[in-house]
């Protein structure tokens, strides 16, 4: 699994956070690293220690092409070459010793506010340019979450619609609300597509007209999830840990357009509360609960699964298949590496109107109400703990508050 994992670019932080300092540790499938931005904006990803003496990068010192160890001084480029080496270098000034020197390093690229890993062979894919990447007058934010557990149970949540008929409806109506059901599937289909998984679906207040059966929801592969206004990826840590990425796309009002958003802001949301228990008020909370109840590492041989289960079956062959291809030698799906097509990478999107169309503020409000979609109010609906800065820069973009206002809604 973790050979086909290195043939994709996963997001591992914000642009934004290396403004902040420009040095950041990571771990990412179970390597200990550390991104970095020198002087002239390069971006690295190098191994966290260095190969002098095994000092620690996240304490290195930035110069105009690479990163320095502070310990002895070595200095690497992006690449990971060792290109200085300050005394070796005047005790024997025709001495090659710093040619011999590698750190690990990868391939490290941005793209929508993120920062994107690679860490497998080359030729390296392109980093995928999807489509709401490319929209105009929105407002972005990332989010992050820190799971204790494997990253694949979590993304096998991706093919599970009726998670949200009792997760997201009936438990939080138990929860917050007056208790009652809502309404229930009735049928279920899942296609694979060049990109990945969709599912379509059918509940008691809907019909085979309706978007959600005709379009339907999109599983991204090999780690994220695509409910038009945001991306969520799976992004594996190690086997026990997982980082938790969403994407959140917000459209601005017509009268705010045009809208060009300078920075984009990111933050990271808290799984427990202060007493040490699970949140479970929002719906990426919820399925954070759901995931690590199910353990570290999900035990499958002691599953049994049912009817509404067709896509996690289908996810689970279609590893299976691309593991082998991967094994084969051969290129596993939903690679992307023809530039023309990676200009907008086109996937089906529910009710795109919403998104991509220019209308008031109340209009986008009201349409999203029919469609029984929750957007656009002034707190962020998908996970807690958005910070007051994030919020106020949200609500002025969307023209809930004045330019000027100290306090948000």
């Amino acid at each position: 699994m973790g050979e086909l994992l290195r043939r994709y670019w996963h997001p591992i932080a914000a642009e934004s956070e290396l403004d902040e300092s420009p040095i950041k540790p990571v771990r990412l499938l179970g390597e200990d690293l550390v991104i970095y931005r020198s002087k002239n904006g390069q971006y690295g990803l190098i191994e966290r220690n260095c190969p002098h003496r095994r000092a620690d990068f996240a304490n290195g010192i930035i110069e105009e092409d690479g990163i320095r160890c502070s310990y002895h001084g070595w200095c690497f480029d992006h690449r990971g070459q060792c290109v200085e080496q300050p005394y070796e270098d005047r005790a024997n000034p025709k001495g090659k010793f710093k040619e011999k020197i590698q750190a690990k390093a990868y391939k490290l690229e941005a793209k929508a506010g993120m920062l994107w890993a690679y860490m497998g062979p080359d030729p390296a894919p392109l980093v995928p340019n999807w489509e709401p990447f490319t929209w105009d007058n929105g407002f972005r934010q990332v989010v992050f979450a820190d799971i204790p557990c494997n990253w694949f149970q979590c993304q096998e949540n991706s093919c599970d619609p009726v998670h949200f008929e009792w997760m997201h409806r009936n438990w939080s109506s138990r929860q917050f609300g007056d208790g009652s059901y809502g309404p229930a599937h009735l049928e279920l289909k899942f296609d694979e597509f060049e990109f990945g998984h969709i599912y379509r679906r059918v509940r008691e207040d809907t019909d085979k007209d309706n978007q959600h059966w005709t379009i339907g929801a999109t599983t991204l592969w090999p780690n994220a999830f695509f409910l038009g206004d945001h991306i969520e990826w799976r992004v594996p840590v190690d086997d026990e840990n997982t980082l938790s990425v969403t994407w959140m796309f917000h459209r601005v009002p017509s009268d705010r357009e045009p809208y060009v958003q300078k920075k984009v802001p990111y933050w990271k949301g808290p799984v427990k509360d202060e007493d040490g228990n699970w949140i479970t008020s929002h719906v990426m909370n919820q399925d954070i609960v759901a995931w690590v109840g199910q353990g570290v590492i999900a035990d499958r041989t002691k599953e049994n699964l049912g009817k509404s289960d067709l896509g996690i079956a289908k996810i689970r062959a279609c590893f299976e298949k691309n593991i082998q291809a991967v094994e084969n030698g051969e290129d596993p799906m939903a690679l992307i590496r023809d530039s023309d097509q990676n200009i907008c990478v086109k996937l089906p999107i529910k009710h795109r109107e919403l998104f991509t169309t220019s209308m008031s503020l109340e209009d986008s409000k009201a349409l999203a109400k029919r469609l029984s979609y929750n957007l656009n109010q002034p707190d962020y609906q998908h996970q807690t703990g958005q910070p007051e800065s994030v919020k106020m820069e949200y609500q002025k973009a969307m023209g809930m508050i004045p330019e000027d206002a100290t306090e948000t809604i």
